[in-house]
C-alpha cells in the first residue's frame, strides 16, 4: 500500500483510513461536515488508493463487449460505465468502473485487485488488437459531486452516485485545490444510494441479480459472455436466492456494525453486514445481503460477539421476487 499513500494525507486534520481503504484519508476532522460539503457540491474525495488500468487499441470496445456483462460496442467517449467479469457459474469475480476517451478505455477497480485482473485480461487477448497496462503508479482517481464541467472530460464520466470520477496524473494530487472529503463521507453517500461495493458487500457466492447490478453493470440485451446463463436464468425465473438491503440501524447503540457481523431474524442468521456508515441525515445505515424469503417488514438484529445487539429496519434495494433494482439516486 505504500506506493499509493496519498499526499493529501499531509493536509491538516487528515486521519488515514484502515483496511482496504488504507492510503487515503478516512476524514479530515469531521466526516459529517464533509458529507454535507459533498452534497452541496463543495468538496472532492480522494480515491487514489484504487487501482487504475488502461486498455488501448482499435479492438478494445468489441473485445470488452465480448468478455464482460456490459454493452461496449458503440460506447461514446465520456460515457461512464460499470462492467462485471463473472465466473462460468455466474459469480462476480471483478467489478470495473470506467470511461473511454476515444482512444483508451480507463478503468478503476478495488485496491489490490489489479494484478489478478490484468493477468486474466492478458490471457484473453488472443488475436485482438488491444494493449492492457496497470497505470496505478502514474494515475489516480478523485470523485466530485455533480457534472463534469471543467474537468478532464475525456477521462471523466458521471457515475451512479450523481457525481463523476476523474482520472488524473498522480503527480497532480498534491496540488489539488479545494476542500477534500474523506472516504467515510463518500461511503455514507454510497450506502445511501444503495450502491454495493465489491469485496465489502459481496462474497464468493454473489451473483449480479442479488446486488441490483442488472441494468447497472449487466446489460440484458447483448450476446454471450461468461456466466450469462446463470444471470439470464435467475432474471427470467425471478427470485434470486438472496437480496441486497439497506438497513437503518438503531442509533441508541454507540457503535457501527463491523463487516461480517451476523444479521438475524429471530434466532436464525439470515445474512451478514457488508458496509456501514453514519449518514449526516439518516443516521447509522448499512448494506447487507439477506436471504430472499426474509419478511421485508421484519425488524432484524445485528449481532457481534461481546457487543450489544443492534436493531435494524430494512429498506428494499432488490425486489425479492424478480431481482430488479429499485435503488434511489442521490
Amino acid at each position: 500500500m505504500s506506493r499509493k499513500r496519498s499526499p493529501l494525507l499531509d493536509r491538516p486534520g487528515a486521519v488515514e483510513a484502515d483496511g482496504i481503504d488504507a492510503g487515503v484519508a478516512a476524514h479530515y476532522g469531521s466526516d459529517l461536515r464533509e458529507q454535507r460539503a459533498l452534497v452541496a457540491g463543495e468538496a472532492f474525495v480522494d480515491l487514489s488508493h484504487r487501482d487504475v488500468v488502461t486498455i488501448t487499441g482499435p479492438d478494445r470496445l468489441t473485445w470488452l463487449h465480448a468478455l464482460t456483462t456490459q454493452y461496449f460496442e458503440g460506447l461514446k467517449p465520456g460515457t461512464s460505465t460499470t462492467a462485471l467479469l463473472l465466473s462460468p457459474t455466474g459469480h462476480v469475480e471483478h467489478v470495473m468502473y470506467g470511461v473511454d476517451d476515444g482512444e483508451t478505455f480507463w478503468l478503476h477497480t478495488e485496491p489490490g485487485a489489479v494484478e489478478a485482473l490484468v493477468d486474466w485480461l492478458q490471457k484473453m487477448v488472443f488475436m485482438s488488437r488491444v494493449e492492457i497496462a496497470d497505470v496505478t503508479d502514474d494515475y489516480a482517481i478523485i470523485w466530485r459531486p455533480g457534472t463534469a464541467e471543467g474537468e478532464h472530460l475525456t477521462r471523466t464520466g458521471e457515475d451512479s452516485l450523481g457525481g463523476h470520477e476523474v482520472f488524473l496524473p498522480r503527480a497532480e494530487l498534491a496540488g489539488l485545490e479545494g476542500q477534500a472529503a474523506g472516504v467515510w463521507a463518500y461511503e455514507a453517500l454510497r450506502i445511501e444510494a444503495g450502491a454495493p461495493r465489491f469485496g465489502l458487500d459481496t462474497d464468493e457466492r454473489a451473483i449480479p441479480n442479488e446486488l441490483g447490478w442488472l441494468g447497472v453493470g449487466v446489460h440484458l440485451n447483448k450476446g454471450c459472455y461468461r456466466g450469462q446463463e446463470t444471470v439470464a436464468r435467475v432474471h427470467n425465473l425471478g427470485r434470486p436466492p438472496r437480496r441486497l438491503v439497506r438497513l437503518h440501524l438503531d442509533g441508541s447503540v454507540d457503535r457501527l456494525p463491523a463487516h461480517g457481523d451476523a444479521v438475524l431474524a429471530g434466532e436464525k442468521q439470515v445474512g451478514a453486514i457488508g458496509s456501514a456508515a453514519r449518514h449526516h441525515e439518516l443516521g447509522p445505515i448499512a448494506l447487507a445481503i439477506v436471504k430472499r424469503n426474509v419478511d421485508p417488514e421484519a425488524v432484524l438484529d445485528v449481532v457481534a460477539e461481546d457487543q450489544p445487539t443492534v436493531k435494524a429496519s430494512q429498506e428494499l434495494l432488490v425486489d425479492p421476487e424478480v431481482g430488479l433494482h429499485v435503488r434511489s439516486r442521490l
